[in-house]
């Protein structure tokens, strides 16, 4: 597994990822995101976006193919060491499957039902999630 900035994957790879996953916002992860490269194809992307709040980063648009769907806890993992390099304080992901559910909390995750984060960003399915980074 390779994660590299979006903008730095090639064009043949990210044409491919995009017409296999047309409902990814596609402007976003150019601008603000990374990619999960596996033998030589794009198989997951993310955008670890720094809100308001110094430190502060909101997990977006984590995706994984279903081929690739067991590898999520390790890209997890990843994503939380990339936000640990940026000096990041908190990470918050909005989830609406009960199985992300599931392994964030196992990866210590925590649920939100009110912050000045969640409070910010209504989202009436799902749930909140925040991380501490240490």
């Amino acid at each position: 597994m390779n994660i590299i900035p979006a903008k730095k994957a090639t064009a043949e790879q990210l044409e491919d990822f995009f017409n296999r996953n047309e409902n990814l916002d596609k402007d976003g992860l150019l601008d603000k995101g990374y990619v999960v490269e596996m033998n030589e194809n794009i198989e997951g992307c993310f955008i670890l976006d720094e809100v308001e709040e110094e430190g502060v980063y909101w997990l977006k648009q984590l995706y994984i193919t279903r081929t690739e769907a067991n590898k999520l806890p390790v890209l997890l993992e990843s994503i939380l060491t990339i936000a640990k390099s940026k000096q990041a304080k908190s990470v918050y992901v909005h989830s609406h499957q009960p199985v992300v559910d599931i392994l964030l909390e196992a990866l210590q995750f925590h649920p939100q039902t009110e912050s000045s984060f969640v409070d910010k960003h209504p989202i009436d399915k799902g749930n909140w999630w925040s991380y501490n980074v240490s």
